[in-house]
């Protein structure tokens, strides 16, 4: 292999090694524009794309231990890396997809646990990071919130009891 092509493997592999996740997209037919579109979407998110050669791509699939994944290396591919909410990176691709018929989702891998392209639209419809921590919180604080209200009913009954006591004996109740 040349120096070049070594070069290129190790930054692929490098950046999958550094990344949380890895989506792989078959871009084929796009213009420019529409992978330039997606590149500042996946910026947002703090995620790359990058067009990989499909033997490039095997080839890093197998030393990073990942399962067969010969089935994704059909067409021109770009590979999706970054840290952060996979899921929004799952509904960008998602969207990106629909809006361009052309590209498509071939699948990816989380965790070094390979996905396919139903996992990823299964992924995009995940609610994000800041969504599931908040309905984790709420879940977390319902018991306390209820077991206070437990703790202030006869305290309240007591309250409510010496309220009428006292308006009977103005004579304000009816």
């Amino acid at each position: 292999m040349r120096i070049e092509k070594i070069s290129i493997l190790n930054e692929v592999i490098e950046r999958v090694k550094a990344s949380d996740f890895c989506f792989v997209l078959n871009y084929g037919g796009l213009k420019v524009t529409q992978l330039t579109t997606l590149r500042k979407e996946l910026a947002k998110q703090n995620s790359r794309a990058m067009v990989v050669k499909n033997t490039y791509l095997a080839k890093a699939a197998k030393q990073l231990g990942w399962d067969d994944i010969s089935k994704m290396l059909a067409g021109p591919t770009a590979v999706v890396t970054g840290k952060g909410d996979v899921a929004e990176v799952a509904k960008i691709l998602m969207e990106f997809v629909k809006k361009n018929e052309i590209a498509s989702v071939k699948g990816g891998s989380l965790e070094k646990a390979a996905l396919s392209a139903a996992d990823v639209d299964a992924l995009s419809k995940l609610p994000s990071k800041d969504v599931m921590r908040a309905m984790l919180l709420g879940t977390l604080q319902a018991p306390a919130t209820s077991f206070v209200r437990v703790l202030n009913a006869p305290l309240l009954n007591v309250l409510y009891a010496l309220k009428a006591y006292e308006d009977k004996k103005n004579g304000s109740a009816a």
